[in-house]
């Protein structure tokens, strides 16, 4: 009788936390260790007993894959079934990085371009299976509270670490030394400077990644602390996750952090309720003003920045490459020349990773990609519309914003080469698709309410 009971409890009961007794191990378990993987361990670290570049995030992700189809061949772990809108895309972006690899491969590649292909295609096969996991794993509005919150607190933390490499020059992230893992240079020091401001790096490869972390977390960071102010816990701890990913951003002195934070704070500004509105719009020029008065020659370099764009030598750049990029693309214009084969040692740096994905990829991986952002933002904006619970319509506004900057981002610099940042990406769609699973499941267990029809 005890086995047939086991085997008749409902997926919501053997899956959610909040039953009594000792909370088990679950999805959002697992995402957590792939999240303090990527974010807290300095991205220079890697495996040292393995010849190809592999950070222990990687290794996470491929385990994390490995769990996803195991959970999909049983009914009794809690794994996520059916038809999801993030899931499907992901699949499809997968299907294009696979038909790439399959043509690619099929004729001849020089040596060091194979050996790209086939570390890039591992590589992004395991950003894949973070998604999916995340989408399907994470299945409730708890969980995934508890995933989100500490991705904030970790894009806090390195934050905080880019704020010391930038005020006082010291790079806490290189004292860090792990058992087994080895640093791999990437050819950028965290004290080079724009301007006369050092550059920060925090525990990822670029500023302009770590730019991007930052960014992609103020939306969360505002979300959370409404939410705390709802729920009459203390919030002071997320206004200085908030303050710390905000300040970040700009002090990265980055054009992809600005833009995506900006773009981000539109839209959370737009999707709050007008108290919220208020309070968001003075809160935020308030700490941008208080940064560039603390700050002596701040503001000047953040205007030189955008003032004249078009006679900065990194966008010239940047844009000089265009035309030798369109003929790579006319090469191999559907499927493309093989993700990682066009090797910037070898041909040129491409800030771009739309245009990248159209030389590597082809149109289809192109579509492929922007289908995945088009779906992520979808879905959480469908969460708007069938959702009745305020926090996840708050919720759903964040992750909103948090995709479209990672989208934004890759027309500014090549996104896909940058694990942390990958890696992040990845999270936040999958988080959308969870989402969507979350108001999809409180929708069914409350079919006679009716929905709100405010978008």
């Amino acid at each position: 009788m005890a086995d047939q009971r086991r085997q008749t409890l409902t997926v919501a009961e053997r899956f959610l936390p909040d039953q009594p007794g000792r909370r088990r191990a679950d999805g959002a378990t697992l995402v957590s260790l792939f999240l303090l993987a990527l974010l807290i361990i300095p991205a220079r670290l890697v495996l040292s007993f393995v010849p190809m570049t592999l950070p222990p995030a990687l290794v996470v992700a491929l385990l994390l894959g490995v769990f996803w189809v195991s959970g999909q061949m049983v009914d009794n772990v809690g794994m996520g079934k059916g038809r999801n809108l993030v899931r499907t895309a992901v699949a499809l972006y997968l299907a294009s990085q696979l038909a790439t690899y399959g043509v690619a491969t099929r004729r001849w590649l020089p040596t060091d371009e194979l050996t790209v292909a086939d570390s890039s295609i591992i590589r992004i096969t395991s950003m894949i299976a973070v998604a999916v996991f995340v989408c399907d794993a994470v299945r409730t509005k708890e969980r995934l509270d508890r995933v989100l919150k500490l991705l904030l607190a970790c894009a806090a933390v390195i934050a905080f670490v880019g704020l010391v490499q930038f005020g006082l020059g010291v790079d806490l992230a290189s004292y860090v030394s792990l058992p087994g893992l080895r640093v791999q240079d990437n050819g950028y020091s965290a004290m080079e400077a724009r301007s006369i401001f050092r550059r920060p790096t925090g525990t990822t490869n670029h500023p302009i990644e770590f730019g991007l972390v930052c960014a992609m977390a103020v939306p969360l960071g505002v979300h959370y602390v409404f939410k705390a102010r709802d729920d009459g816990t203390p919030h002071v701890r997320w206004f200085a996750c908030l303050a710390l990913v905000g300040l970040g951003a700009l002090l990265s002195l980055s054009r992809t952090a600005l833009l995506c934070m900006a773009v981000g704070a539109v839209i959370m500004i737009i999707a709050l309720p007008r108290p919220r509105k208020i309070a968001t719009a003075v809160v935020g020029g308030g700490c941008f003003l208080g940064a560039t008065l603390v700050v002596p020659g701040l503001f000047g370099t953040l205007r030189g920045m955008f003032s004249n764009i078009e006679d900065d030598p990194s966008v010239k750049a940047r844009t000089a490459d265009y035309e030798a990029a369109w003929e790579q693309i006319d090469l191999n214009p559907l499927l493309g020349r093989g993700f990682g084969t066009y090797l910037p040692t070898k041909y040129t740096i491409l800030d771009n990773q739309f245009l990248l994905t159209m030389i590597e990829n082809g149109y289809l991986g192109l579509f492929a990609l922007i289908g995945m952002f088009l779906a992520a933002a979808f879905a959480a904006i469908r969460v708007r519309m069938i959702s009745r619970d305020e926090q996840l319509r708050s919720l759903a506004s964040a992750l909103v914003a948090a995709v479209i900057s990672g989208g934004i981002a890759s027309v500014t610099f090549d996104l896909l080469g940058f694990g942390v940042a990958t890696g992040l990406v990845f999270t936040m769609l999958g988080a959308s698709g969870a989402l969507l699973r979350v108001a999809a499941e409180q929708r069914r267990r409350a079919p006679a309410e009716p929905a709100t029809q405010d978008a």
